[in-house]
């Protein structure tokens, strides 16, 4: 059996390799009983304790090409049995030519517009073998595809920023953790900084030590508030007071917390003067001039349940500190999402530390582990994706949408935007079956595109949703070059493992495909895998200045397995030249300041989002109507989104086959279940069975399933996921006509006993005739 080896230095045998969750060195034996042993960094001061998946990664593979059997015989269509139908194998020599005559056959009758390019960009740490990149730069090749826009984790965040900001840099440079460790009095965290996100960062990450910049500000002296119905979204060695709102409720709070600033004169008015425009809008909503409705303490704590002289006394403990205003991401993935990001820029910007060292505002401060450790001056060595000539886009959180509602117009972010007819479907790295909402309607809207084209490892849901299956590598089969902008280090990810059955790198299968389309240089210009990760490191190499230039060529680099990255700047005050002075340094809004009330989204109209922060309501009455818990469906402990789901540490958290669902000892009284019992998790939208597990950190009236879980639709009479997928039971609701992200933090559900036989699991099964 496969397994972890020992946490010490790498042995000879073992190869260096990169991840999500950490940098590594491995070795893997495939005779008799295949085993991998993972020897995690030892510059790394807390290794994540993801790296146990891997193990896990030679389960549930797609080990040939396969295609649907309805497909095969039937040629291109609508069909009702996508996702229940059996599979063919055939062989790569059958495969490439029949999709590449699919391909032409949808670009040449319906036009490139009529091809979707799905994919998403956790696929792996490699840069080079990033799906994303080989996806788009074959599609762009062969004349272009409808793309998605922004992510599943920021779709309401990334428009409401360039609105009232004017650009990410919160996201993308935002005061690093050091200067929060050095400076901040007071952390006031709406959402928390949940520990267990920081373990992975996107393009991997050699050292975990976020947590330490967290605990060393607490060793200063600073003090922590958690905001949250979870009290684990802080650790506890941080000794943080907790207030427990109603989910969902955030919003109504700041409000409060504002209005008590403005009412006891604790505004940095200077501040407000120089830096803000709006200022007098928000002012004259809070204070109830706007609706006859003034946001005080007494009224947000009718709201969220929390004392109103508590609220009071948070705002004036605001004002007298050093204060760090940090909203999670996952307070924005909910209906009227972009309402408590705007209001904690509201909240910072009545305070007036915006720029100041350890004060301001930040957003999504232990969302991942690079978030605040830095950010190096210059691009990495990727892929180049091309040029997309078709301008139809989604929102990526739109894709059932998309495929059901062809022709349908919508408003987004002030444009009124048309749905292509999507007639092929072709996704390469990403799981929608894990990151959307509503999967019972998912699956219908993938019933209805003539093809659907997946790579995949695994035989997920969304590979049993394809017509054609073909197979790919994982990480640990293929060579390829690691780095992150936040981290100081660039990895060479040596081949550990040789490819299961007949799985191709996802460049070797585009490339085929490219060849049969007569596009063959334009994808590849003439090179192998190996070759463009040469070109890419040394075109790279060669372009940066000479302070920053690595000494080793690629050669050396390879031999060596890593190297260091010069100039990551981990001492960063966002907006301090701002602050200092707006004029000389005015940010990319159309006033060139903070814009508490935007003319140009107040100008669309929209009663979901407008033209300053608001409280609306996220969830409809009728929808709370024999539904009396709260839903918060979370990122894992145990794994990174669905990622080897069936590697040993996620595995471990399971009982009875099931995805645990937390509930508080009063809700699971109420409820007649005990610890380990089956539940049965109903709402508007679908069912799932799930396994309790009793926990008093969280809010009485909420419950927690986490996300990742695969998909697990085989017993239909008995709920519409019995593996414990939360997304069976989120609405696939946009957050509002500014940006439609995604909302699938916060759902109302009701909890019952389960007592009739348990069905099997069978996510990790090949479907029939998969081989």
């Amino acid at each position: 059996m496969t397994r972890p080896g020992p946490a010490h230095g790498p042995h000879s045998s073992h190869r260096p390799h990169s991840s999500h969750w950490g940098a590594f060195h491995a070795a893997y034996d495939p005779t008799g009983s295949p085993r991998l042993e993972v020897v995690p960094d030892p510059a790394d001061p807390e290794p994540s304790q993801l790296l146990g998946n891997l193990p896990g990664f030679d389960r549930a593979r797609v080990d040939r090409p396969h295609v649907r059997r309805g497909w095969l015989e039937n040629g291109p269509g609508p069909d009702a049995a996508r996702g229940a139908d059996e599979f063919v194998p055939v062989t790569w020599e059958e495969v490439v030519p029949l999709l590449a005559r699919e391909l032409d056959r949808v670009r040449t009758e319906h036009g490139n517009s009529a091809i979707f390019g799905g994919s998403y960009g956790w696929g792996s740490a490699g840069r080079f073998h990033h799906a994303q990149s080989q996806i788009h730069r074959f599609l762009n090749a062969m004349g272009g595809y409808t793309r998605s826009v922004n992510t599943y984790s920021l779709g309401a965040s990334r428009n409401l920023l360039r609105h009232v900001l004017g650009d990410e840099a919160v996201l993308t440079e935002p005061t690093t953790l050091p200067v929060l460790a050095e400076h901040t009095g007071l952390f006031v965290c709406f959402g928390g900084m949940p520990a267990k996100n920081m373990q992975v960062n996107a393009g991997g990450m050699s050292r975990h030590d976020s947590a330490a910049q967290l605990r060393a500000a607490r060793a200063r002296g600073a003090r922590f508030v958690l905001v949250s119905p979870l009290r684990d979204d802080l650790a506890e060695e941080l000794d943080a007071q907790w207030l427990a709102p109603v989910p969902g409720t955030d919003t109504a709070l700041m409000l409060a917390l504002a209005h008590v600033l403005l009412t006891e004169g604790l505004c940095d008015e200077d501040f407000l003067a120089r830096c803000v425009t709006g200022h007098e809008v928000f002012r004259d909503y809070v204070l109830g001039r706007e609706d006859g409705v003034a946001k005080t303490p007494e009224w947000a704590a009718a709201i969220c349940g929390l004392p109103a002289a508590r609220i009071a006394s948070l705002a004036r403990e605001m004002a007298a500190h050093r204060t760090m205003v940090s909203v999670a991401w996952s307070l924005q993935r909910a209906r009227r999402g972009e309402q408590p990001l705007w209001a904690g820029i509201a909240l910072a910007a009545l305070l007036g530390q915006i720029g100041l060292p350890g004060g301001g505002f930040g957003h999504g401060y232990g969302a991942t582990g690079g978030t605040g450790a830095g950010l190096l001056p210059y691009r990495l060595p990727t892929l180049p994706q091309g040029t997309d000539p078709v301008a139809d886009f989604i929102p990526v959180a739109r894709i059932a949408e998309l495929l059901l509602h062809p022709g349908q117009e919508y408003e987004y972010d002030g444009q009124r935007l048309t749905h292509p007819d999507i007639r092929l479907v072709y996704w390469a790295g990403g799981n929608p079956f894990h990151h959307h909402q509503d999967l019972d309607r998912l699956r219908r809207a993938f019933t209805r595109p003539d093809t659907v084209v997946v790579h995949e490892p695994y035989w997920t849901a969304t590979a049993r949703h394809a017509d054609i299956v073909l197979p790919v590598t994982t990480t640990l089969e293929r060579e390829d070059i690691g780095a992150a902008r936040q981290d100081p280090t660039l990895i060479a990810m040596h081949r550990i493992a040789e490819p299961v059955g007949q799985a191709r790198d996802d460049y070797d299968v585009f490339t085929a495909l490219a060849a049969e389309l007569g596009v063959e240089h334009a994808f590849t210009e003439g090179r192998t895998a190996r070759q463009w990760l040469e070109h890419l490191y040394t075109g790279w190499r060669a372009g940066l200045p000479a302070e920053h230039r690595p000494e080793q060529d690629f050669d050396a680099f390879w031999t060596a397995g890593r190297i260091p990255l010069r100039g990551l700047r981990t001492h960063h005050t966002l907006y301090a030249d701002f602050r200092a002075d707006p004029v000389a340094h005015p940010l990319p809004t159309p006033s060139g300041r903070v814009e508490l009330f935007s003319a140009v989204v107040d100008g669309y109209g929209y009663d979901d989002c407008p033209g300053h922060p608001a409280w609306l309501p996220p969830q409809d009455d009728e929808e709370a109507v024999g539904h009396p818990l709260h839903l918060i469906a979370n990122n894992p402990a145990t794994r990174l989104h669905s990622q080897l789901d069936q590697g040993p540490v996620s595995a471990a958290s399971k009982q009875a086959g099931r995805e645990p669902v937390r509930v508080h000892p009063e809700d699971a009284a109420a409820a007649g279940v005990g610890a380990g019992d089956v539940v049965r998790l109903r709402s508007a939208t679908g069912s799932c069975l799930a396994s309790v597990v009793l926990s008093d950190a969280l809010r009485p009236g909420v419950v927690q399933l986490s996300t990742g879980a695969w998909f697990d639709p085989s017993a239909p009479e008995t709920a519409t996921c019995v593996h414990g997928n939360p997304n069976a039971l989120t609405r696939d609701t946009g957050t509002s006509r500014l940006s439609h992200g995604c909302t699938g933090q916060l759902t109302r559900v009701a909890l019952e006993p389960y007592t009739g036989p348990l069905p099997p699991v069978r996510a990790y099964e090949p479907p029939t005739g998969a081989r």
